[in-house]
């Protein structure tokens, strides 16, 4: 019998690779989707004949319930979120409750359908905001600096209370920024592949970026998702953080994406006050450790293989729609 998992969040970046590497381990996969009069299953539309997909929505408790009860997976992994921090202070009742009281719904939903599901709750290094230490590990106080952070540190706790109080196998994976070709153009490194991919094929001529001196441990969310699996397949439950190890600021993140097409940054780069934080965060970079110890986890490409595979993913993908309307 193959193992049964169920997905949230899977049209999103982390849940389209999630799945791929579930289906390539011979799981039967599970999705919950929210119904949409526009459907957007890009990220999966290579994969979604091999995928049962079930209607419900994270605001609705009865509905995750049903899900739940249709699918009796053995692993249930919720990367559901408003996960855009920017939006969150745009939004900050909707983020908490999507983010964070919607963590609850899915746990208290396991919880009365079958207390041996296996429970994977997407955490965030942004909980670590204002840092209180340098690297970050599992033991290090949470100081989040957003909304979507506060929002994160609730669904953090809770996924921890209910592994307490109810004795489930519940564990968060707390994850620092992992990208990749399939993440969303809001997000900065897409953002910058995106816009390196443009005026290096004439489309444009300059991005706007705010702070370039912040910094982030970022490293590619399809090495991240093999960790989240490997946390449920551990005999007992544990949180565990995943990153590099290694920061780089927005500069150099700019500095790599421009070298690699045989530009200079400066040329291109302008700075706009309305892209910064209204509270940014200090020092964000991980310390793996227990990940690599306990899980045999170690990230597979690193910083400039990340940041040249997103911009050559984007000058194909702007090259291929260029050939296509001309």
């Amino acid at each position: 019998m193959s193992k049964k998992a169920l997905i949230t969040g899977i049209t999103g970046q982390d849940g389209s690779y999630l799945a791929e590497f579930l289906l390539d381990k011979g799981y039967e996969v599970h999705a919950i989707v929210r119904r949409s009069s526009l459907e957007k299953f890009e990220r999966v539309e290579h994969i979604r004949h091999r995928l049962n997909i079930i209607q419900a929505d994270l605001f609705d408790q009865l509905s995750i319930i049903n899900a739940i009860e249709e699918a009796q997976p053995d692993e249930v992994y919720n990367l559901a979120a408003q996960s855009f921090v920017p939006t969150s202070w745009a939004q900050p009742v909707l983020t908490a409750e999507f983010t964070a009281v919607g963590v609850t719904k899915m746990l208290e939903a396991v919880r009365l359908v079958n207390r041996n599901i296996r429970f994977y709750q997407a955490s965030s290094s942004e909980m670590f905001g204002k840092v209180h230490e340098v690297p970050q590990q599992e033991t290090t106080p949470f100081y989040p600096r957003s909304p979507y952070g506060v929002a994160k540190v609730y669904g953090h706790w809770i996924t921890v209370n209910y592994r307490e109080s109810y004795d489930m196998f519940s564990v968060s994976g707390i994850l620092f920024n992992h990208e990749s070709p399939r993440r969303g153009l809001e997000f900065v490194t897409r953002k910058v592949s995106d816009g390196v991919a443009r005026i290096k094929l004439g489309l444009s001529k300059t991005i706007a970026l705010g702070n370039l001196d912040a910094r982030r441990d970022w490293g590619f969310a399809g090495d991240y998702v093999i960790a989240m699996w490997l946390m449920l397949q551990q005999d007992e439950p544990s949180d565990y953080v995943v990153g590099t190890g290694e920061t780089h600021s927005v500069r150099e993140l700019v500095e790599e994406a421009f070298s690699h097409v045989g530009l200079v940054w400066k040329d291109h780069v302008v700075t706009d006050s309305r892209f910064v934080r209204p509270a940014e965060v200090d020092l964000l970079v991980a310390n793996p450790a227990k990940a690599k110890s306990r899980l045999g986890w170690t990230p597979t490409v690193d910083f400039r293989g990340l940041v040249r595979m997103m911009v050559d993913y984007d000058i194909a993908r702007l090259q291929n729609r260029s050939d296509m309307n001309g």
